[in-house]
């Protein structure tokens, strides 16, 4: 006779732990999963799959290399045994001061000297991921929501949401515009919000945009102050891509918004930045929240223990952002080839018949393929995306996993690659649109 066991339930997790809004089921994941399965090699997988949802800058890696090369101090010890110790000692949260020092400076010089940061208001956290989703836990409760213009970046779905318990309610933007936040598009965010009895704790922008590639109107950023002033509520200005606008004049931070304000109202607007787009060093994990609001400094610092950089990280980074020749260099070489790059997929779309939405900034641009849907929904979207992704294999970020509301948009990374290899895309991006074009010939025979 048998012996019955009597089965146990699964030993229970937390909610966080269980809940889906990590967001690994977007199209945005799954494309870096195909890659992951068939990365594209020039001699050892020609026919792999070419990641083009990355937003990595590796176009100027070149001259930090160099850079570490001139002054192997930076990144060694050398002959100094005290100065290992210290640093190996080193914990104190608040960060190496000569390190945010050096970060209030670099970011003041990307824009232009037009800003000031004071090194005591920085505070250092281990990549944007870490400061966006730190200050989340400070602005709102479980619950409450943040405004976000769309289409934005598919990865605040997990920042934002997943371990706060905050919600993003959309800012929807569109194309009749080229996606620009509206007054009309604040006030219908928040009364939706509203409707729906959920506390709205402040407005998240990206600027420049990611995915769009262009930066914010000082005009619109003067809206969206006036609008959150009026609300009493906090805005969170991501500006990640700040050192990545083709030209500086082309850009206005926040920052320069509120100086020619005299600050007043600072106190609600906190500005997050990182190295990980500018200076191409997304492994270093460097990223850091400015807030005007004294008690955000101080609960931030409080909280970034969870969230730490390594001394030796910031040890060698103090070096090469204090030295100011070296730093000019690189953004202004930075500059130039970034554009010279977008110039080269935009021309090449275009010779491809694909139009994009016209950029100024970042690691990518925002294509159009609308045209080709075969129904113009989410689901027409996302089979175009699947064609491209299994049979062009190229991997490239459909506009439904950046919530954007008009189907047939994609954001299209082009500095994770070398030139040769925008090449081979551009070339397998062509020798799609013929076939389409082709097909549709015969469909008329």
């Amino acid at each position: 006779m048998a012996i019955e066991i009597d089965q146990q339930p699964p030993v229970g997790l937390s909610r966080v732990a269980v809940s889906e809004t990590h967001g690994e089921d977007s199209p945005y994941f799954a494309g870096w999963k195909a890659y992951d399965e068939n990365p594209y090699d020039e001699s050892k997988n020609p026919s792999g799959v070419i990641q083009m949802g990355l937003a990595e800058n590796q176009v100027s890696f070149d001259l930090l290399e160099e850079f570490l090369k001139q002054h192997s101090e930076a990144s060694s010890w050398g002959n100094k045994i005290s100065s290992f110790r210290e640093n190996a000692l080193f914990q104190d949260y608040h960060g190496l001061q000569s390190f945010r020092k050096a970060m209030a400076s670099f970011m003041e010089q990307i824009r232009g000297g037009r800003a000031k940061f004071d090194p005591d208001r920085v505070v250092l956290t281990a990549g944007a991921t870490g400061a966006n989703e730190l200050l989340t836990f400070i602005l709102a409760d479980p619950g409450d929501a943040l405004l976000v213009p769309t289409p934005y970046y598919p990865g605040f779905d997990r920042d934002l949401r997943w371990r706060t318990g905050v919600k993003i309610v959309p800012i929807h933007c569109d194309s009749s515009n080229n996606f620009q936040v509206t007054p009309q598009a604040l006030e219908a965010a928040y009364n939706n919000a509203e409707a729906m009895n959920i506390k709205v704790r402040g407005v998240l922008i990206t600027n420049p945009s990611n995915p769009l590639g262009t930066t914010s109107q000082r005009s619109v950023l003067e809206e969206i102050l006036d609008f959150v002033t009026r609300k009493n509520i906090h805005l969170v200005s991501d500006e990640i891509y700040s050192g990545s606008v083709f030209s500086s004049s082309e850009f206005v931070s926040i920052a320069e918004v509120l100086e020619a304000r005299n600050n007043e109202g600072s106190e609600r607007v906190h500005i997050v930045y990182s190295l990980s787009k500018d200076l191409g060093l997304p492994g270093f994990r460097v990223g850091t929240i400015y807030s005007y609001n004294d008690k955000v400094v101080t609960t931030a610092r409080r909280m970034s223990s969870f969230t730490l950089i390594s001394s030796q990280t910031q040890h060698l980074l103090a070096s090469m952002l204090s030295d100011k020749e070296f730093t000019q260099n690189y953004i202004e070489t930075n500059r130039e080839r970034l554009r010279k790059r977008y110039e080269m997929i935009i021309q090449g779309l275009r010779v491809a018949g694909i139009e994009c939405l016209q950029g100024n900034a970042g690691l990518f641009c925002w294509m159009n393929l609308s045209p080709l849907l075969e129904t113009p929904t989410r689901e027409g979207e996302l089979a175009l995306w699947n064609s491209i992704l299994h049979e062009v294999k190229l991997n490239i970020s459909p506009g439904s996993s950046c919530h954007c509301s008009e189907p047939g948009w994609f954001r299209v990374c082009f500095a994770n690659m070398s030139e040769q290899t925008l090449e081979v895309a551009l070339d397998r991006i062509h020798q799609f649109m013929k076939r389409r074009r082709d097909k549709e010939k015969l469909g008329h025979v």
